[in-house]
């Protein structure tokens, strides 16, 4: 069976980890990993993006019910951080063409209680931030870019009219460092307020650290495509579904009081890697994903995979719309593709009324595996898809339920 998702890190990043787990060397990690990504004063390091993107609405200390304008698909956290906040969460529409928030969708949402403007640049793709950046100027609400999963390796620090840009080295993005976040911010004073605060948090533990480094070597066992296959079959064997154990295993944070949880100092250790993983990635391989999404989507039928139009693309995963995406699954599983309809956290957020185009794309939605694959792969599994989308009726697969 084909992975879903390749954990984006070697052996020896992952021996080097265990070892400062252990021995953590200089304490000077944070410095040079910031010096490394931005402008002095500008750059900082943390725990996860969603402990900095926490940080950031403590620090602007906004009145309670302020809005925090959203981009539509989004991930569950970072709205439980803004209700947590005192906050409300306003959904933007997004076209699923380029998952980018749509501009008129983005004039009915802004209030006069307006303070914050956070787009999501969604499965790989990055939005055109020109015109949104001057829609934020316009209204006077800060713009926070989550680039979580868009890092490209390729220079991109955020727009020049971004207030904060947020990046991620969590378990399953480009270049993890199995956790960690890096936030940019436009004005020095911002960091430096949001550096003061996280100074007085507990420092995240080392043994916490290795126990999380130990659990995805194993993780990363399951990688390879015979051991995939066996935990699958175990799994169904035992009345399990692999997909909920996957999916459990990679989850950031746990089900338990989440602000407690962001609330640390990234340790030594986790600093350490990140700045290994930053400055030592190989960005050939992030150009060999990109021409193997773009390989993919052009086989596949058109219309069907969100954001398709969006350049840069580095198709960190690679989603497809279903009207039966259940059955979709079912049918490719069978086929030795291990599709999901669960690789990330994200979820639509409902509007006040109706229904957006956001709910309607997540409903469909389809993950295909892309890591690693052939050429003769991604063309067997783009013909599966268009077989199943042409004649789903008859395919064969029973209703699911």
């Amino acid at each position: 069976m084909i992975p879903r998702k390749v954990l984006d890190i070697g052996w020896r990043d992952l021996g080097y980890a265990c070892v400062r787990s252990i021995w953590p060397g200089r304490g000077d990690a944070a410095a040079r990993l910031e010096a490394g990504w931005g402008p002095p004063g500008h750059v900082l390091a943390t725990l996860s993006v969603r402990s900095g993107f926490d940080l950031y609405l403590q620090a602007l200390a906004l009145p309670e019910g302020s809005e925090v304008l959203v981009s539509a698909v989004t991930i569950r956290d970072m709205v439980a951080i803004i209700e947590l906040s005192g906050l409300k969460a306003v959904p933007v529409d997004i076209d699923p063409a380029t998952c980018a928030p749509r501009l008129d969708a983005l004039e009915r949402a802004v209030t006069p209680r307006s303070r914050v403007l956070v787009v999501a640049h969604l499965f790989g793709a990055r939005v055109p931030m020109a015109p949104i950046a001057a829609f934020a100027k316009r209204h006077g609400i800060l713009l926070v870019e989550d680039c979580a999963q868009a890092y490209a390796a390729d220079g991109y620090r955020g727009h020049a009219g971004t207030d904060l840009a947020m990046f991620s080295f969590g378990p399953i993005k480009t270049a993890t460092a199995l956790g960690g976040g890096i936030l940019v911010f436009r004005d020095a004073a911002s960091r430096a307020t949001l550096g003061r605060r996280q100074a007085a948090y507990p420092l995240q533990s080392r043994r916490a650290f290795l126990r999380r480094v130990v659990f995805y070597m194993v993780l990363k066992m399951l990688n390879r495509r015979p051991v995939y296959s066996l935990f699958a079959a175990a799994c169904r064997w035992a009345g399990r579904s692999h997909e909920a154990i996957i999916a459990a295993s990679v989850r950031g944070f746990g089900s338990g009081d989440l602000l407690a949880q962001l609330r640390h100092r990234p340790g030594h250790a986790l600093l350490a890697l990140m700045h290994r993983r930053v400055r030592g990635h190989d960005r050939r391989r992030i150009a060999s994903r990109i021409e193997a999404g773009r390989s993919l989507v052009s086989q596949l039928p058109a219309g069907i995979v969100p954001a398709a139009e969006a350049e840069p693309h580095v198709h960190w995963v690679l989603p497809v719309q279903c009207s039966e995406p259940e059955r979709l699954v079912w049918y490719l599983l069978r086929h030795g593709y291990d599709a999901t309809r669960g690789a990330t956290s994200l979820f639509a957020l409902p509007p006040a009324t109706g229904m957006s185009d956001a709910q309607r794309m997540m409903a469909r939605l389809v993950y295909l595996p892309l890591d690693d694959t052939t050429p003769a792969e991604r063309s067997d599994l783009a013909r599966r898809v268009g077989d199943f989308l042409a004649a789903d009726t008859r395919i064969g697969v029973p209703a699911q339920g």
